[in-house]
């Protein structure tokens, strides 16, 4: 598959969640956190928050609440065995804690190619935000596609 350019700009349909405390606890859990400001209330209070603040990687794992978070790879034909998780970078703006109403608004930011095709890259910019508009955080990822038939 040669990467197609004419889908940098595309702009994916945003996705909302509020944010729920047992979810965060789960979350850290998961990840294997240990710092109890993302389990306990009252350890979070005693480190200045006002509740559980969300874990800096969650927020990652919205756009995963969509019914196919990763359709927009296979409309492209893109085949998802060969997909690699690249990269991921963080910046933030303020923190989010329970009963914040996020959401997640995606946009392709480019799409490029290595090794003669070999490897094709795509780049994902996510703009997250309270209800308010307010910004949370803004997300950069990169998926890796492994094309195996070229350059052999």
């Amino acid at each position: 598959m040669a990467v197609d350019t004419a889908v940098i700009g595309t702009e994916f349909e945003p996705v909302d969640i509020t944010v729920d405390a047992a979810r965060l606890r789960f979350f850290a859990k998961a990840i294997g956190e240990t710092n109890p400001v993302y389990t306990d209330v009252e350890a979070a209070k005693a480190a200045g928050h006002k509740d559980l603040p969300v874990p800096p990687t969650f927020l990652f794992s919205i756009e995963l609440d969509s019914p196919d978070p990763f359709a927009w790879l296979s409309d492209l034909g893109v085949d998802l065995r060969f997909v690699l998780h690249g990269e991921q970078a963080f910046t933030y703006h303020s923190i989010a804690y329970p009963g914040d109403t996020l959401t997640a608004k995606s946009t392709i930011a480019d799409v490029y190619s290595k090794k003669g095709g070999a490897l094709e890259f795509f780049v994902k910019d996510t703009a997250v935000t309270r209800a308010d508009g307010s910004a949370v955080a803004d997300l950069k990822s990169v998926l890796v596609v492994r094309n195996p038939g070229v350059g052999k």
